[in-house]
């Protein structure tokens, strides 16, 4: 049996220290991908658990909101990864709306729940976060922007599921008489 108050407390801890560490401004873009059979210590895709979920998103959103930051829930392969986010976020930052709706077996627990649980959710096929944390080894690098700095979390695990976090920068350009601006 899972303790889910740990789980919910580590998920939020774990997206809180991301956000210490990546600098992130309100509106700023974090996506997370969750796999809860990972989580339940299953292989990824056999053990879809739409509670375990709830209770991951409801500790990951807690971290972004009291950061001002959109949360993107990346979507499982029969989605093609796709993404969902509020429908404030997608205009932002002008992604294309899709039309489709996640379920457990195809979009996942956790996009599942975030499409409950967000205001106004909408679905889009690809973004560019800002930072972002991989509960499960789903992959979320495609929708990172192009220079991802990798992050080590304290919290290694959440549940059974290993926990690869990143942030991102701006690309250095120039040469050696360049000066960077390191804010």
């Amino acid at each position: 049996m899972q303790d889910l108050q740990k789980i919910q407390e580590d998920a939020y801890q774990a997206v809180k220290e991301v956000l210490a560490a990546a600098k992130l401004r309100e509106g700023d873009l974090f996506v997370i991908g969750c796999s809860t059979s990972e989580v339940s210590g299953n292989t990824i895709g056999t053990s879809s658990d739409p509670a375990l979920a709830d209770v991951i998103f409801a500790g990951c959103q807690k971290a972004l909101q009291e950061h001002k930051v959109y949360l993107a829930a990346q979507c499982c392969e029969h989605l093609n990864r796709a993404l969902i986010l509020e429908k404030e976020a997608a205009e932002k930052y002008g992604y294309e709306i899709v039309n489709v709706v996640p379920q457990p077996k195809a979009g996942g627990s956790f996009a599942t729940a975030a499409f409950r649980m967000l205001r106004e959710p909408v679905a889009v096929e690809h973004i560019r976060a800002h930072a972002g944390i991989d509960i499960g080894n789903t992959l979320i690098g495609m929708h990172l922007k192009e220079v991802a700095v990798p992050f080590r979390n304290r919290i290694k695990k959440i549940g059974e599921a290993n926990v690869i976090s990143a942030w991102t920068r701006p690309k250095y350009i120039g040469g050696v008489r360049a000066h960077y601006n390191t804010d």
